[in-house]
């Protein structure tokens, strides 16, 4: 059987697909299981031990299906669930399986804080979408694999953060699930712990305002890393402190203990670390009547006060990092 499964992006949501990937390729060993996905998120998976083939999608779709016809594919499992995987579905006319969203009871509870979400989390849902296959949750979490040319040079760290280092993710894709630079002067503070800054292009600004404290404590990578770099240090990491990103996830898969602190989404919409060490925490603000205001995130706090991040107590933060000592 050949199988293609779907999911176009992001970097979290692809991680968390893995399982799917996993016990297919394990309870189905004969199965050959193919990927599509965005062509900037192919590092994410090309050293996935459970793919057989990635198929790239560069923003021409009749392109990408011209060339998946040639697969003769015999099975699609859809985990986008959107309008071109309805293209994709459409056109290959194979039978599929495709992942339910929960859109509408998100909305729901964004807009009029009615919570009708199933206490499931989505790497569950995603099994659920293969459930018609015989497919059993492994339990085995989330899985990683960085390719070996793609390691960050550990030699190149200087010698102090060899032998540890605590991993501040600053990263988030909308500001509203973005720790404020504030909330991080407090922690620096900490005697005898290092820290190293990982994050995209839009968390520059908030890692030149933590390097400028010039705590003497902190590298900083931010924008300076690919994704896989990132996953390295993160793999590397005593601590994982993060916002509900997509290196958050990495982290998950490498069990690792992680704070996660949440803004404006919350862990009910099913998308907290799955199996990381027992260890780790949840840090929100609850019983904001304005949390959770989106799905996903804004680029400005539509309530202009920004409570759910600045109301994050730092001690918390500091108590938690002291438990793990």
């Amino acid at each position: 059987m050949k199988i293609l499964v779907i999911r176009f992006s992001s970097i979290g949501d692809i991680v968390l697909t893995s399982p799917v990937l996993r016990c297919l390729k394990k309870q189905m060993p004969q199965a050959r299981v193919h990927y599509l996905t965005k062509k900037r998120n192919a590092d994410l998976l090309e050293a996935n031990p459970y793919i057989d083939h990635i198929h790239l999608f560069d923003n021409d779709l009749d392109a990408t299906i011209n060339e998946l016809r040639k697969e003769r594919f015999d099975l699609i499992i859809d985990l986008h669930h959107n309008l071109r995987t309805l293209q994709v579905k459409r056109k290959l006319r194979v039978w599929a399986y495709s992942f339910r969203k929960l859109n509408f009871l998100k909305f729901l509870f964004a807009s009029l804080k009615i919570n009708l979400l199933p206490k499931m989390h989505i790497v569950d849902r995603y099994l659920d979408t293969v459930k018609h296959l015989d497919i059993k949750n492994d339990e085995q979490g989330l899985d990683y694999f960085i390719p070996e040319y793609e390691e960050f040079p550990l030699e190149t760290l200087p010698e102090a953060y060899k032998n540890g280092f605590i991993a501040l993710v600053l990263g988030g894709t909308y500001f509203t699930k973005r720790l404020p630079a504030s909330k991080y002067r407090s922690i620096l503070d900490m005697p005898n712990k290092k820290f190293i800054l990982l994050g995209g292009k839009h968390e520059k600004e908030i890692a030149t305002e933590i390097i400028n404290w010039q705590t003497g404590n902190v590298l900083d990578y931010v924008g300076k890393l690919t994704i896989n770099q990132s996953a390295t240090l993160i793999r590397e990491s005593s601590l994982v402190i993060t916002n509900d990103t997509g290196l958050m996830h990495i982290a998950a898969a490498f069990r690792k203990k992680i704070l996660s602190v949440w803004g404006n989404t919350v862990p009910e919409f099913g998308m907290v670390p799955y199996f990381p060490d027992p260890q780790s925490e949840i840090l929100e603000v609850k019983n904001l009547s304005c949390r959770p205001c989106s799905k996903l995130g804004y680029h400005k706090c539509p309530k202009k006060h920004f409570r759910c991040m600045n109301d994050i107590p730092e001690q918390k933060i500091i108590e938690w990092i002291e438990r793990q000592s």
